[in-house]
């Protein structure tokens, strides 16, 4: 494939929700495929976009207030799960991804299905101890059945090698730290790779030293915060508040905030009761996508079938891509209603590891007739 060159952003703009900074630049042809039209669905959800318009991440120029309240609508136990119409609510129309299941196997029949997934709360459920979220022998069971018939990934912000620790399978690709870290099996063990090479790819390697040198700063300044967890993703950062009372949340963003202004070269961002802090490339989990899908060849094809299946803020720059695409769709693991680029959704980890069993019972049956 071409050497592509990595921009730094020196003018972030937000592209959904609170996602800040996602490329809307491709590098990877998309095809010119059309948009899919919108899926009758139910659900409200809440606008989050004016909880950030005064938010400056890096310039410190945003309101502390500001990024409380977003801290505040990064919890589900804030979020009312039936709200009221307003100005702040859009309709979004999701339906589940167990009841359209039959829709979806017509949509992809004749297709090469590819699958990326999310980990935590959506492989596994989400725990106050980060290093405890393990996932059930009968997932991880599901997900090896599930790479022996499709091409499946695993796309988290945590660090790559701590992702396959948990799940201990050789045969996926990883793709950790919001999917600056991608690593495939080995050319031999895969039955997708074309010639010897195993995928290796790590576009943000400059950044290392500076992400060391912030972690410590981190582990430091939040050290007195009760609950508070710096975790080391090797290429990203996240700094967990599950556990810090909600009265320390000022205080825990403030000192975030304070370190971070003196790296212009880092951007912060949202997900689940977690602070994350990358490196201001054009790279992100929907980046990470495209060059899966250029690595296994089919990054050009009409007849490719991406599925992506994520509960976070950051999976929706994966959800995004397969929209513009026109190709494939993706799957929000939520309880409650959000703002989204994905077509479906399931609730908790439990129904995504019925809609993977239900995927892969129906690719055996096709493949016996």
């Amino acid at each position: 494939m071409t050497r592509q060159n990595v921009v730094v952003v020196s003018d972030p703009k937000s592209a959904i929700t609170m996602t800040v900074a996602a490329s809307n630049s491709a590098i990877f042809s998309g095809g010119g495929a059309q948009k899919p039209p919108p899926i009758p669905g139910k659900f409200i959800a809440m606008n989050e976009r004016k909880l950030l318009k005064d938010l400056e991440i890096n310039g410190g120029g945003g309101r502390l207030s500001s990024w409380v309240e977003s801290m505040r609508a990064s919890s589900p136990t804030h979020i009312h799960s039936t709200p009221s119409v307003s100005d702040d609510l859009a309709l979004i129309k999701q339906p589940s991804a167990l009841e359209m299941f039959e829709q979806i196997i017509k949509e992809s029949k004749g297709k090469q299905i590819v699958m990326f997934l999310d980990y935590d709360g959506t492989l596994s459920p989400i725990v106050d101890d980060p290093d405890r979220a393990y996932m059930s022998d009968a997932m991880r069971k599901t997900v090896r059945k599930l790479a022996r018939y499709f091409p499946t990934a695993i796309v988290s912000g945590r660090c790559r090698d701590k992702v396959y620790n948990f799940v201990r399978i050789a045969e996926l690709y990883y793709a950790g730290s919001h999917g600056m870290d991608i690593k495939g099996p080995p050319a031999k063990g895969s039955k997708y790779l074309k010639g010897s090479q195993a995928v290796l790819f790590q576009p943000a390697s400059e950044f290392l030293p500076m992400i060391e040198e912030v972690y410590r700063r981190l582990l430091e300044k939040t050290k007195s915060i009760m609950g508070a967890k710096v975790e080391h993703n090797k290429f990203c950062l996240s700094v967990h508040f599950r556990c810090v009372d909600e009265k320390k949340w000022s205080e825990l963003a403030h000192e975030v905030r304070s370190v971070l202004k003196e790296y212009p070269k880092l951007r912060l961002t949202q997900g689940r009761k977690v602070l994350e802090i990358r490196p201001t490339i054009k790279w992100d989990k929907g980046k990470a996508l495209e060059f899966l899908l250029e690595s296994l060849g089919l990054a050009n094809c009409t007849d490719v079938f991406p599925v992506y299946i994520g509960d976070d803020r950051t999976d929706e720059d994966a959800f995004k891509v397969l929209r513009d695409r026109g190709q494939g769709f993706g799957i929000l693991v939520s309880k409650i209603a959000k703002e989204t680029n994905a077509s479906y959704y399931l609730q908790e980890p439990s129904e995504v590891m019925d809609f993977l069993q239900r995927l892969v019972r129906w690719r055996r049956l096709s493949m016996k007739r």
